[in-house]
Formats: C-alpha cells, structure tokens, sequence
C-alpha cells in the first residue's frame, strides 16, 4: 500500500454515499485519496488544506477531473466560509481526517519528525509560532501542561525542565537535537515500543498547529454548512481527537447525559442536528491494519445532517 494511501477508505465512502452530481468537501486533502475516490463517482469536491505543499497534488487532481475539483488554502475553521464562497447551492457530505500526514513527517524540513534531523518547525501551514518558538519561549508551567495534555507524557515537568535548563545554553533549532534532550530527560528508553520523545513531539505538533480548537471550529462549521441529509465522516487517530468527535455527536444527535441527583437536569430545547449513521466507531480490518500502519489507531464516526436549525458555537461544552 502507498505510505500516503487514505485510512478507512471503503468505510468513509460508505457514510459519505456520494453521487453524481454531489457536491462534497474534503476537509484534509493531503496528497488528494479520498478526493479522487468521491471525484470517481461523479461528485464535485471542494478540497481544502493549509498546507501549501499539497498544490502539486492538487494540480494533477484537477487536470484528471477538470470542472469537478479546486483546492482552498484554509484550516478547518475556514470550512463555512469557503463552501459559501463557493457558489455551490448544497452541501451533500464532509470528511475530515485529522492529525499528522505521513507525507509531513516524511519532509524532514518541516520539522515534524524525530526520527529525521530538521528545522523544529511542525507548522501545517505557513504561519504561526513554530515549535521552536514554543520550547525557547513558553514558561515551565505551559510547557509541561502541554506535555501532559496533548502527548500524555508522565514525566511532563521534568521534560520541561530539562528544556528550560538546555535553552539557557543555548536555543532549540533542530529536532535531533530536541529529541536528544527529551531522551536524556526521560532516562534514555531507547529501545522501548515507543520513542522516548514521541509524546512530547506530539503534543508540540498539536499546540502549534491548535489542532483540537481547529477540529471544535471544523465541526461545527460543518454543521453550520450542511445541507439536510448532507453526510459528516470523521477519522481520527488519538483519543482526544476521537474524545471531541464523540462528544460533538453526542450533544448534537440529543443523546447527551442528562443530570443527576446532586445537580439540576439541563433542558436542551434545540433540536437534534444530526443523526448517527452507526453507533459508536468503526474500526480497520485486520488486512488493512497489516498492511498499513497509520489505520492501526483510526476510527471513524459518522452522521447524517437533519433540518433542525444548528446549534452553533458549543461555548466550550465539547471538552478535551
């Protein structure tokens, strides 16, 4: 299989059930696998992505599909926006898949890697603080907050000590050497399953690019732009990411907890926006987990738009 091959591919086809004649939105176009499968069946994609290495893909995807494709340079939070921009009269289905590309981290000049020897950049985009900006400028206290949070790294304050006490010398500009320092940190467990820096990579990855926000904002943008009937995938790869998508699904189907006897019991008067295409996540097969890697950790939840009017900003309910 292509390192850049799209996860879950015959499931997220599945729940968007494109037509001829549908118009979708691939909210994370990459290298352009799950543009091309909808663009095969006749529909109209709006591709968006903020990484502007993508063009060239973008560029051989429209020439294959002329009329039918254009790429728009916008993180998710983007999303409403550029489908109004777009002319287009419906929107019939949104797919998103989140987090880190295998093509980003096999770039070793955008500084995603720990493995590869680079600039400590890790910006999907052009703009923004970089990573490196981050661990020479944050303080202790944000530093291992992030490290706990977004990378679940136990040993988060004594990382970010370590990394307070080596910028002191001299600053972080390279991620071999950032990796070192986590390592020393860590106790040196190479060897383990998992590198002794992948959590805090991770988590850098995710600040930077405000990957969980950019998701909240992305939902509910797709809520806002759906049409009735218009179909949402979502495949994500880490537990907050997957924590978000199922408590947005959650709320937004009326399926929320409702109280308890030690507090009142909320009364939801809107009604329901979506409604689940399946109960809970699908998983990949063994065949594809063998072959690929990358679906080993995704999951894919999905729904489908209703007419009820959407819920809007969710005001900080979505928790990560």
């Amino acid at each position: 299989m292509s390192p850049h091959a799209p996860v879950l591919l015959a499931e997220v086809m599945e729940a968007l059930a494109p037509r001829a004649g549908d118009v979708i939105i691939d909210a994370t176009f990459g290298a352009g696998g799950y543009s091309r499968a909808i663009l095969a069946t006749g529909a109209t994609v709006i591709a968006l992505d903020r990484d502007p290495t993508v063009q060239s893909h973008a560029d051989v995807v429209a020439k294959d599909f002329p009329g039918r494709f254009r790429l728009i340079r916008t993180p998710f939070s983007g999303l409403a926006e550029a489908f109004a921009d777009s002319g287009e009269a419906r929107l019939d289905g949104v797919v998103f898949d989140i987090g880190v590309s295998s093509m980003q981290l096999d770039q070793a000049e955008r500084g995603f890697s720990f493995m590869r020897d680079g600039p400590l950049d890790m910006r999907m985009g052009d703009e923004g603080d970089t990573a490196a900006d981050i661990v020479n400028g944050w303080d202790h206290g944000p530093l291992a907050h992030i490290f706990k949070l977004y990378g679940d790294e136990r040993q988060s304050g004594r990382v970010a000590t370590a990394i307070l006490r080596r910028r002191v010398e001299q600053p972080f500009e390279r991620t071999l050497d950032l990796a070192a320092v986590v390592e020393k940190a860590l106790g040196g467990r190479r060897g383990a399953p998992i590198h002794p820096a992948t959590r805090v990579f991770q988590a850098l990855r995710i600040a930077v690019n405000d990957e969980l926000g950019e998701l909240r904002a992305g939902l509910e943008a797709a809520e806002a732009a759906l049409s009735p009937g218009g179909r949402l995938a979502v495949v994500t790869f880490h537990s907050l990411e997957d924590r978000i998508v199922k408590a947005f699904l959650t709320e937004r189907t009326g399926n929320a907890p409702g109280g308890s006897r030690h507090a009142p019991v909320a009364i939801e008067t809107r009604k329901p926006s979506f409604t689940l295409s399946f109960k809970g996540a699908r998983e990949a097969g063994e065949a594809e987990r063998a072959d690929n890697p990358r679906a080993r950790s995704a999951k894919l939840r999905a729904a489908v738009r209703t007419e009820a009017a959407p819920w809007g900003v969710s005001g900080g309910r979505i928790a990560a």
